[in-house]
């Protein structure tokens, strides 16, 4: 069973993501918090393995639980689902950590796949909002990235990880549609986040659209 926690200041939000939740029948419901506050203190004591996350709340937006779950040392799995179609808040919850974002109108079977895929290792976006942020998150290479030569440094097989990142496949999954083992696939991971000075697959994902990799 994945191990999940919704959070949404939204009563009839949260009973309807709760139904959806139910028949997906690998995924149980292990606390729901509708605060910000709440939603810290909840992660903090079940452990989930993923963390569904409204971007707007009292006590606290998605982004305040982010930061304030990373300082803690948890770094759950966090799909972030909002109303929004907000590039602004797409970015800063991916650089505060977020792994998938989802609008709320997502259809039965893309909600279940972003919480298996996410709780798998992978990642989730949006297409709606992928392109935009692209554009947004290529611009905010560290001062530095211009002289590591990235580009040329990357493999043949990076790209190929890469474009299996893109497609939200775990590393045990990568590991076996390539026939290697998955401490192969870390291996390759590790180096990937390293080359593009990225510190997470999400950003490293949206990096390579960017430059037109994927």
């Amino acid at each position: 069973m994945i191990r999940a926690v919704l959070a949404d200041d939204h009563e009839v939000v949260r009973v309807g993501l709760r139904s959806l939740l139910a028949l997906a029948g690998d995924i149980e419901l292990v606390a729901e918090a509708a605060s910000g506050e709440e939603t810290v203190e909840a992660v903090a004591r079940t452990k989930p393995d993923v963390l569904l996350l409204d971007m707007r709340m009292p006590g606290g937006d998605g982004v305040f639980v982010l930061r304030a779950l990373a300082a803690r040392g948890v770094r759950t799995a966090t799909l972030v689902l909002t109303t929004f179609d907000d590039d602004e808040a797409t970015l800063a919850a991916i650089e505060a950590g977020a792994r998938g974002y989802l609008l709320k109108d997502v259809t039965l079977e893309r909600l279940h796949a972003a919480v298996r895929t996410l709780a798998a290792g992978g990642t989730m976006l949006a297409p709606g909002v992928t392109e935009e942020t692209r554009r947004r998150v290529a611009t905010k290479a560290p001062p530095d990235e211009s002289s590591t030569g990235y580009d040329e440094a990357i493999t043949a097989r990076e790209r190929q990880i890469l474009q299996l990142l893109a497609g939200g496949y775990s590393n045990r999954e990568i590991a076996a549609a390539l026939h290697v083992a998955e401490g192969t696939v870390k291996n390759h991971v590790s180096n990937i986040l390293a080359k593009m000075g990225v510190r997470d697959r999400t950003r490293a994902v949206l990096k390579a659209a960017a430059r037109g990799w994927l």
